[in-house]
């Protein structure tokens, strides 16, 4: 972009930065509207200077488009699905239609509007509700009435009908605002308090214009029928309904001349010389009185809003009790123009001192927690959490948040000022801080990586650059220090937060001395200089969950909330557990059977996750991540069942793993497993803080039924409910960890092998599958859906050498056992499927894998 903001004149591609969103631009000197010879690049000069009056009556909303790409006397077409080819950063949201999914995009900042204005999108349109925080259309927080002249009436004509429509609208308590519509009529809108659905808004309009109508049937006609409307003016009450959209303020017009959907005042109305805008004309009303629509917009002061970006940070505040800010309006202030945005870093001592990060963004100061601080060398990553967004003011808030209240503690500046930005994405931040002079921070460049998770709880890596914004080398800085150091202090070693053993120390008992599992994975020096040692592989067993009904596990959830009355739900991953045991030098894998798994996940195991030259033992889950970013079981087979090394090479470029940290076993030589889960949390967060790469530790959700609602929303498995106060027992199944499966699935034990017809003779058609039971192999009945062709292969590579004469299930059916080709049943995998028949038969099952990491025995009936 120019200098002064404006898009270069050229007809030649450039590509630009936006508010650090890197953006292509073509035919910008294309003339969209001949008879005036507007540009292209004109358009987007109007977007990008009428946004901050724009967007407020955009964000949240889907937009459906209408696009002119040879120009308004060209033909045009209306786009609801956001087109492939889209940024990724444009952000969408799916509505069911009869003819599938589409994703409309949502607007809430500036390069949205000028990527849709490059798709020569002229008309922006959208409904009069906002997405609630489930994702499904909110009630309407605005009526429209739409004054359309027929044949023989003008835009004076609409004047009046309006003046009628406020008389009414006043007299049941709403203050209507109008707008001129850019094309031929006066568009009235009221903001509404969201106590109604679209269908009772509607059936309120509706009456309102018959009403009219019945009082001036000589000008007015609520009917839809064409026919009706000469001579009249026509009040379309039909846009309130959910379906329908309207033309939003401030938008282009594809009509012969750049029009806009311009806000009005009502003294405006009144002059008989009424008419439409030019948009030069509204970016120069806009420059000198503001929005005359502000009411309306999401940046209302006046007007509270029950969803928004700030509706979170509300939720969780009561301003009758906290010294915060607490605004009415959970959609955030005006976006600011002409000045950098502001940063706030804010030292709070709460019940874990950590350091507050918040950047101005889109009206809203966008935050993170972190632990350790800015970080002052370019050599570590510190962790950030992604917190709710805050008010504007809390940019200056300083003081204590009483005991009991969320975020307890004393919140004092650490340092504050304005900020550069080169990028902004979802999962890639660049900025520039540059503090208050004489202030800890000075200048420094920084990156924010996101690491897992999106939006609040997401986790990110905060990294100092190594050169400033011009290439030059950037120094390193002052630590970070606290003005007083809790006695949790995170900064503290992690071997200091637990307890020295004593007689009374409950411990995991280990094996007998002598037995071949003495031996000790690997043996280092601390950095105290004494000998420590890792648990051997007899203690490095899992915690395993019981499975739970939703309900189930949100009262035992309600029963565990801790001291913040918040429940511990985890996401559930598809993949494989794994057990890492670092001894200071090397990473060492095993599954849940306890075979070493080191080998085939080398991009976990051969770099170093920056945990410090003292042992860790750590739980967690190793995951393959689909094309969406969502943990696919089926794709992990691609590498948890290889063992050639040559084979693993070539396979972990083409599917790549992630290690999902979730709990802590010891730390520096010492047992944490009779610690809380909250603390061993507290120490695991710690000691990955500088995890980079594919190791990561994602957030705990502290409320069940939005865990359940993110992980159905994302095509996840399911949660973990945990206690947080539970203790960690190896080997061990509890009721402490519960397990909510939104997929159902079933480990089962091959048994025998169906030869497939047709296409697939000389294969293997289908698996005859069971589950063991006291009296012996279940029969659990067959699936023959859901392998892919290297999936056949493998198993035929795996069951063949099991081949045997006897049948290993204790009741399989005659018709199914007819040409069965029976294995001995050694081998696990897991299904998904519908449900279990009254029979104990598996409905509709599908192949999701081999599970190498279970053995028959560990195989039990899913409740």
């Amino acid at each position: 972009m120019r200098q002064d903001g404006r898009p270069p004149a050229a007809s030649s591609p450039q590509t630009v930065r936006i508010d650090g969103r890197r953006l292509r631009l073509t035919n910008l000197d294309k003339v969209l509207y001949p008879a005036t010879g507007t540009t292209k690049g004109e358009v987007i000069d109007y977007v990008t200077r009428i946004a901050p009056v724009m967007i407020p009556h955009l964000i949240g909303r889907p937009v459906t488009r209408k696009r002119w790409p040879d120009g308004v006397e060209a033909p045009s077409f209306f786009a609801k699905d956001l087109e492939a080819g889209a940024p990724s950063w444009v952000r969408r949201m799916p509505i069911p239609h009869s003819t599938g999914t589409k994703d409309y995009p949502l607007v809430g900042d500036v390069p949205t509007l000028v990527y849709l204005a490059q798709a020569a999108s002229l008309e922006l349109h959208v409904p009069q509700w906002r997405f609630a925080p489930d994702g499904t259309p909110g009630r309407p927080d605005r009526l429209v009435l739409d004054l359309d002249p027929g044949p023989g009436t003008t835009l004076a004509d609409c004047a009046e009908v309006a003046r009628w429509a406020r008389e009414i609208l006043q007299g049941m308590g709403l203050e209507p605002l109008p707008v001129t519509s850019g094309s031929k009529g006066i568009h009235l809108y009221a903001p509404l308090p969201q106590s109604q659905t679209s269908d009772e808004v509607s059936m309120v309009a509706r009456e309102l214009a018959r009403a009219i109508e019945a009082d001036h049937p000589e000008l007015v006609v609520s009917q839809m029928a064409k026919a009706e409307r000469g001579g009249k003016v026509f009040i379309d009450w039909s846009q309130n309904n959910a379906a329908k959209t309207t033309i939003a303020p401030y938008s282009l017009r594809g009509r012969t001349k750049p029009w806009v959907a311009g806000p009005r005042t009502w003294d405006e109305l009144a002059d008989p010389d009424l008419r439409q805008l030019l948009f030069h004309e509204v970016l120069d009303r806009v420059a000198a009185s503001g929005d005359p629509l502000a009411p309306l917009g999401f940046h209302a002061g006046a007007r509270a809003a029950a969803h928004g970006p700030l509706a979170a940070y509300i939720a969780k505040r009561d301003g009758a009790r906290t010294p915060e800010p607490v605004p009415a309006n959970a959609l955030g202030a005006s976006a600011s123009v002409g000045e950098k945005p502001r940063f706030v870093i804010q030292e709070h001592h709460a019940s874990r001192l950590h350091w507050d990060l918040r950047l101005e963004r889109d009206g809203v100061l966008v935050s993170w927690a972190v632990p350790r601080g800015i970080p002052h060398t370019t050599t570590r990553n510190n962790l950030a959490v992604q917190t709710e967004d805050h008010p504007m003011e809390y940019a200056d808030f300083e003081g204590t948040i009483p005991r009991g209240e969320y975020g307890a503690g004393t919140m004092t500046i650490w340092d504050d000022g304005r900020y550069d930005l080169e990028k902004w994405r979802d999962d890639e931040i660049i900025f520039t801080l540059e503090g208050r002079p004489g202030g800890p921070l000075g200048r420094v460049r920084l990156v924010l990586i996101r690491t897992d998770g999106a939006g609040e709880k997401s986790t990110w890596l905060l990294h100092r650059m190594k050169t400033d914004a011009a290439g030059r080398p950037q120094p390193d800085g002052t630590p970070v220090e606290a003005s007083d150091q809790a006695d949790d202090d995170p900064h503290a070693p992690a071997a200091a937060r637990i307890a020295p053993e004593t007689a009374d120390s409950p411990r995991t008992a280990g094996p007998e001395r002598g037995s071949p599992q003495e031996s000790r994975v690997s043996t280092t020096e601390a950095a105290a200089g004494t000998t420590v040692t890792v648990p051997p592989p007899s203690e490095l067993r899992p915690m395993l969950a019981t499975a739970a009904t939703p309900g189930i596990a949100r009262e035992a959830a309600r029963r565990w909330a801790g001291d913040d009355g918040h429940p511990w739900a985890e996401v559930k991953w598809d993949g494989v557990r794994a057990i890492g045991a670092w001894d200071g030098r090397t990473l060492t894998l095993r599954a849940r059977s306890g075979n070493d798994i080191t080998a085939k996940y080398p991009e976990l195991t051969d770099t170093d996750p920056g945990w410090g030259p003292s042992p860790v033992v750590v739980d967690g889950e190793i995951v393959a991540l689909d094309e969406r970013g969502r943990p696919s079981f089926p794709l992990l087979q691609n590498r948890m069942n290889l063992s050639r090394p040559e084979e693993i090479r070539r396979e972990a470029p083409r599917t790549p793993v992630r290690y999902h940290l979730f709990d802590l076993l010891s730390v520096d030589g010492r047992d944490a497993a009779s610690l809380p889960l909250a603390q061993r949390r507290e120490l695991l967060e710690s000691i990955a803080a500088a995890s980079e790469g594919p190791i990561d530790v994602p957030p705990v959700f502290d409320d069940t039924d939005e865990a359940l609602a993110m992980s159905e929303r994302f095509g996840l498995e399911g949660i973990v409910v945990k206690d947080p106060g539970s203790t960690y027992r190896r080997g061990e199944r509890s009721d402490r960890w519960l397990k909510v499966k939104l997929t159902r699935t079933q480990e089962v034990v091959i048994g025998g092998i169906r030869p497939g017809k047709g296409g697939r003779s000389g294969s293997i058609g289908s698996l005859l599958v069971g589950i063991p039971s006291v009296d012996g192999l279940r029969y659990a009945g067959r699936v023959g859906s859901g392998f892919s062709d290297a999936a056949r292969a493998r198993l035929e590579r795996l069951l063949t050498p099991l081949r045997t004469d006897e049948a290993p299930f204790i009741d399989v059916p005659a018709a199914d056992a007819s040409d069965a080709l029976w294995v001995r049943p050694d081998v696990v995998g897991e299904v998904e499927f519908a449900e279990f028949t009254p029979g104990g038969i598996l409905r509709q099952a599908r192949w999701r894998g081999i599970r190498p990491d279970k053995a028959p025995e560990d195989v039990t009936p899913e409740a």
